[in-house]
């Protein structure tokens, strides 16, 4: 799912290359699919008032051209992200200091 851009190289050339932010955004998207989140009617409504620059910008590292999809993808992004970081970090101070770890 993810999207392929052209990106224009020194010299005039282009060339196609998969974003990682794309890829990570198709997934994002696959899972809040799995997890039944983009089903039902589209019934709400969602707006604000965005800079340009932060949306040209978004549009851009992800291939997403549509306002509805750029928004349908952040949310799923925010929804589904991994917090395993911040599980980690709030295991500090879990573990026994006398436990033998054998190394």
């Amino acid at each position: 799912m993810s999207q392929v851009a052209a990106t224009q190289v020194p010299g005039g050339a282009k060339r196609a290359h998969a974003a990682g932010s794309s890829r990570r955004i198709g997934d994002a998207l696959s899972i809040a699919e799995q997890q039944g989140l983009l089903s039902g009617g589209r019934t709400l409504t969602v707006r604000g008032r965005m800079p340009t620059l932060l949306v040209e910008r978004a549009k851009q590292k992800t291939g997403i051209q549509s306002d509805s999809k750029l928004i349908e993808a952040a949310l799923a992004h925010i929804v589904v992200a991994d917090d395993y970081a911040d599980w980690l970090l709030a295991q500090r101070g879990t573990v026994s200091r006398d436990l033998d770890l054998e190394f």
